[in-house]
């Protein structure tokens, strides 16, 4: 977990610059941004058995933590998508 500590002294200034200056950096939210955000419940999760070939495994488990959420959303990609098409 990175160490936060030096944003407390940063003023709002120095973090817009900060985020202006980082290429990676998602844009600040704004006023329009909070108007147009709404709340998005997760959705329910059942717990399965799933047999699945031991280098995809190995490959989520790779990217770090959060392997099981990746695995759901290329899953729900494709269910999505094949929905779509019918």
């Amino acid at each position: 977990m990175p160490d936060l500590s030096a944003l407390r002294d940063m003023d709002d200034a120095s973090i817009a610059r900060a985020v202006a200056e980082d290429p990676d950096a998602a844009p600040l939210a704004d006023a329009k941004w909070f108007d147009a955000a709404r709340r998005v419940e997760p959705r329910n999760k059942v717990a399965v058995s799933l047999r699945v070939d031991a280098d995809v495994l190995e490959f989520f488990k790779s990217k770090g933590g959060g392997y099981l959420t990746r695995m759901n959303g290329v899953l729900r990609a494709y269910m999505e998508h094949e929905r779509d098409r019918a």
